[in-house]
């Protein structure tokens, strides 16, 4: 049933061919998010070369793609703690230009936070973007597992760093410097962070009609709440 969800999400979003998504919310987040010609978001289900459905990591709760490594501008505020090397990094903010992280602040592992962005040239910039619902059984726990594959499941969150080649048209064929030309980040690592809230509103725009479709995954939602349409 959560796999049928999830794959439900990702196909309207495949169809919407947004440009940009624009996160909103209570906590001080408003962030501009671009996305590459080509992009692709991809759910919980992979299929093998062999057409073989299956699903790597459980639980899944994320549909997710990559941003444009130059199209990130805003502010954007977590949510949630996140372990990096074994430090948590509590209460935290990022400000972006032009995909780069310019300034940042977290009341708890501001040197840790600062190492990972400092990683190499593309820690400072992000390299997916995941969508999840507000009232996933991770989040509804109320439990911070401190591993990433699970705590990723509680809400919407971004990730620094590397991005995922098979989230964009042809990826798995591209080299480095293709890739990164057509807009995908390159690091040796990826962390990722949560910035999902209950009044998180995220509004994509499409580029031929120049047409607004809000959404968002709301509590007790069984279905993307579509306004605007």
């Amino acid at each position: 049933f959560r796999s049928a969800y999830l794959e439900k999400a990702r196909t309207f979003l495949n169809r919407q061919r947004f440009t940009r998504l624009h996160f909103q919310n209570g906590r001080g987040t408003d962030l501009q998010v671009e996305l590459p010609e080509g992009h692709i978001w991809a759910s919980g289900a992979e299929y093998t070369e062999d057409n073989i459905r299956f699903v790597a990591n459980m639980p899944t709760e994320e549909v997710y793609t990559l941003p444009k490594l130059d199209g990130v501008n805003g502010r954007v505020v977590g949510t949630k703690p996140f372990v990096y090397q074994g430090s948590l990094i509590e209460n935290f903010v990022l400000d972006f230009e032009k995909g780069k992280v310019v300034n940042y602040r977290a009341e708890k592992g501001q040197e840790v936070l600062e190492n990972l962005i400092l990683t190499d040239a593309g820690s400072c910039r992000l390299g997916e973007v995941a969508l999840v619902p507000v009232d996933s059984p991770i989040s509804q726990s109320g439990i911070l597992f401190y591993n990433t594959l699970f705590d990723e499941n509680a809400a919407c969150h971004f990730a620094l760093g590397e991005c995922y080649p098979t989230n964009i048209r042809d990826g798995g064929k591209l080299t480095k410097e293709e890739l990164l030309a057509a807009g995908g980040n390159q690091s040796d690592t990826h962390v990722d962070f949560m910035i999902g809230t209950k009044d998180l509103e995220i509004t994509g725009i499409t580029s031929e009609e120049d047409t607004l479709a809000k959404y968002q995954f709301i509590t007790n939602a069984s279905d993307l709440l579509i306004l605007g349409r």
